[in-house]
Order: C-alpha cells, then structure tokens, then sequence
C-alpha cells in the first residue's frame, strides 16, 4: 500500500489544533505529511507550533511549505526592519509573545533553520501543493515567489495547472469552515485563527480531520458545494 499523502492546512500557532488532527489520523512513519505553510502568527503559540513540526519530523515524513507569514518571520531574523510595522499587523505581536522577545532575529537556532529549510512547492504524480497560489502555464520550478505564497484566490483565480496536477492550496481562508474544492484545485485553509478549523485531508482518498482552537474535532466532515472563496 503506498504511504498516506496528507496536507495540513495553515496552523496559526494553534498547537491544540495541530495535535488535534495529527491524532485523529493517527499519522504514522510511512505517512508524507504535507504541511501548506504559515504556521507563525495570529494564533497564540507559534512558537509550539514549530517545535511540533519539528518533533513530527522524527515521526513521520515531513515535507513544511514556505507560506507569507513564515517568510516575513526569516526577512526580519536577518535583522531587516522595513517590515516589521506590517508584521506586526499581521499577527506578528502574537508569535513575539510566544516567544518571549522582541524580534524573530532572537528566536531558537533550530526554528529558524526549519523555516530556512522549508519548500516553495511539493509534488507527487497526481498533486502538487504550494502555499498560495500558482500561475498555471508556468512550471512549478518556474512559478514567482510572490505568487506561490501571496496570491489570493480571491483576486486571481487560476485554471488548472499544464501539468494536469490536482492543486492543494492554503492562503485563502474559506470562512464557511469547509474546504474550497474546484476539482483541479483544492483550498484546505479553512480559517482556524478566525472561527473556523483547522484542517487535515487525505488527498487520494479526500477524507479530511478538523479540529478547532481547543482542538476539538468538528463532528461532521466531508465535501461540500463551495459557497464562496
């Protein structure tokens, strides 16, 4: 039987979440664990977020997406300033505290290095997953940053992309709580920093595992019509 693929949503810092669906799927070594990105900000525990990420890594097959917020996060470490005002913003008051200082440039050694470490994109034969968004002509290798982890579904939606991959997106919270499924393109950012979950999904088989910010599972899942992006 070939390994579970499976794509984690953007997490927020919301580590009971995090723990939550990890364990309603009962993820195990053989499992490919697709994290979409952000996992900083907004939420109130980035920083056990990453360490998780971390300690998942010994578990199982962990391939973590660069998303906007952890890039933000890597910009400043380097001791930039330029935007740090717009971090904040951003939710970046709420990573500071967890970490107990005032800029990313004092975070763990490690936690950057994960961040440092993580992908633009992932692929498999019949998927492909970036943070935020692609531009469907163009090869994933070819694909601009700013795109793949900035874009909005909301302002620009793409066609399918040339290679016939189905898309696993994050980025664009779907603030029904349920997952944005076009066929070609799958959104699995279903808002867990506002009211909404966080989500885990089986690509091949499209079973998914929710869980709020208490990490309590949602007691009906399952695809939807999408209402809106």
């Amino acid at each position: 039987m070939p390994p579970r693929i499976l794509a984690l949503g953007d997490v927020h810092g919301y580590t009971a979440a995090l723990d939550a669906v990890v364990a309603a799927a009962d993820v195990r070594a053989e499992d490919v664990l697709v994290a979409l990105g952000d996992f900083v900000d907004r939420g109130p525990d980035s920083r056990g977020v990453i360490q998780r990420m971390i300690e998942l890594g010994g578990r199982c097959r962990v391939a973590p997406i660069l998303g906007n917020h952890d890039e933000m996060v890597l910009t400043l470490s380097t001791g930039s300033k330029a935007i740090f005002g717009e971090w904040l913003r951003f939710g970046g008051e709420a990573t500071l505290a967890s970490y107990d200082c005032g800029s990313p440039e004092e975070f763990p050694a490690e936690h950057l290095d994960f961040l440092r470490n993580c992908l633009a994109y992932y692929e498999i034969d019949t998927h492909f997953f970036v943070h935020a968004s692609y531009i469907a002509e163009l090869p994933l290798a070819e694909q601009p940053g700013e795109v793949l982890r900035w874009d909005s579904l909301r302002y620009r939606l793409p066609g399918a992309h040339s290679s016939g991959k189905t898309a696993i997106v994050g980025h664009t919270a779907q603030h029904t709580g349920d997952v944005l499924d076009l066929g070609y393109l799958k959104c699995i950012d279903t808002w867990i920093y506002g009211d909404g979950w966080l989500t885990l999904m089986d690509v091949r088989t499209g079973q998914i595992w929710q869980a709020d910010k208490q990490g309590r599972p949602r007691e009906e899942t399952g695809e939807r019509e999408p209402t809106e992006l």
